[in-house]
């Protein structure tokens, strides 16, 4: 029987990987890796609570087949020092070395389509062929890339090993948006080029992609996308609450002070990725038969996580919007002020 590992196989992607290699029929032997305590035990899998940045792998990925490397420090609770010490590439490289003393014969790692870059001259849309470019001051896209040049050698070392990469596009899940959707949320008081397109995928199928990729053997770069995309005027159509529009240069100050003072979820980089284009061509996984159960709009729709405010009428809305934006910029500058004088009394 094929011995398939997953890691990070209790988080929101692994988990729904692990149901479906589950329901394969004559599917493979599993075994579950995490830092947390199996959530649903299960016939035919094995789990393993180990921390993958410190503990002894060789015995967790004893016998395995392939390798499903889905864990990222990149998730609801994200941590800047787990990020400024480049923890996800280290994740990577110790998951390739235990799959390499396993003798797996297949490897799958999950990248990000930020590994693109946000340019103006990209091509829309991209194909896999395309040169990643990642924007340098957004930590996803950078150690992504470097994650996909190590996942590359490893390919080179093992030419009989079928291995690929999956970039997503910005992702969702029913009434919630994953790392990267919440990051661009966050750029929205900036004003959209009009012709930017965007992309959302739903996280069902990005597990759903997994498993294609998987039974398929693929190898190298996928693209996960829905067909086409949305422009701003169609996304902002779809979101029932207004937004106040701040001129860039006033957007772009604002989103640099909220990373400084850790009140953004990431870095000012992401606002390039609001600005410019990066979606991407599906052409390669719907070859494998994959075909998503949402489209843009309908991923978009299902990530929008309902809040009370919608319930208000349009001009109340608009109404506190304009107050929200004021107090923020007014918060901002005071909290800035209290940095300034905290610096001055300890040089005083």
């Amino acid at each position: 029987m094929t011995r398939v590992v997953v890691t990070g196989a209790a988080g929101r992607l692994g988990s729904r990987v692990v149901d479906l290699l589950a329901g394969v029929d004559g599917g493979p032997e599993l075994v579950g890796v995490d830092v947390v305590p199996c959530p649903r035990p299960r016939a035919g899998l094995a789990w393993h609570q180990v921390d993958l940045a410190t503990a002894d792998l060789s015995p967790v990925f004893e016998g395995a087949d392939a390798v499903l490397h889905l864990a990222s420090v990149f998730g609801p609770v994200l941590e800047s020092d787990q990020i400024d010490a480049a923890v996800e590439v280290t994740l990577a490289r110790r998951v390739l070395e235990a799959a390499d003393k396993a003798g797996a014969g297949q490897v799958v790692v999950m990248s990000s389509a930020t590994v693109y870059g946000p340019w103006a001259n990209n091509a829309v849309p991209l194909t896999e062929e395309a040169p990643l470019r990642p924007h340098p001051d957004l930590a996803l896209a950078v150690q992504k890339a470097e994650i996909e040049r190590l996942v590359g050698e490893w390919a080179l070392d093992h030419p009989g090993a079928a291995v690929a990469v999956l970039r997503p596009v910005t992702v969702v899940q029913d009434g919630g948006e994953g790392w990267l959707a919440q990051a661009l949320r966050a750029t929205s008081t900036l004003p959209p080029n009009e012709e930017t397109p965007i992309q959302y995928v739903h996280i069902a199928d990005v597990a759903s992609a997994v498993v294609a990729v998987w039974e398929k053997r693929v190898s190298g770069p996928v693209n996960v996308a829905p067909s086409g995309w949305l422009t701003p005027t169609e996304r902002l159509a779809l979101d029932p609450v207004p937004k106040v529009r701040l001129p860039e240069r006033i957007a772009v100050a604002v989103a640099d002070w909220r990373w400084r003072l850790r009140l953004a979820p990431t870095a000012p980089g992401i606002l390039a990725y609001a600005r410019h284009p990066w979606v991407v061509a599906n052409d390669k996984l719907t070859a494998t038969g994959w075909s998503p159960s949402h489209d843009n709009e309908e991923a978009y729709v299902a990530g929008h996580e309902a809040r009370a405010i919608e319930t208000i009428s349009p001009q109340r809305r608009q109404e506190l919007a304009l107050g929200v934006v004021g107090a923020g910029v007014l918060g901002l500058g005071g909290a800035a002020l209290a940095v300034v004088r905290r610096r001055r009394r300890r040089n005083a």
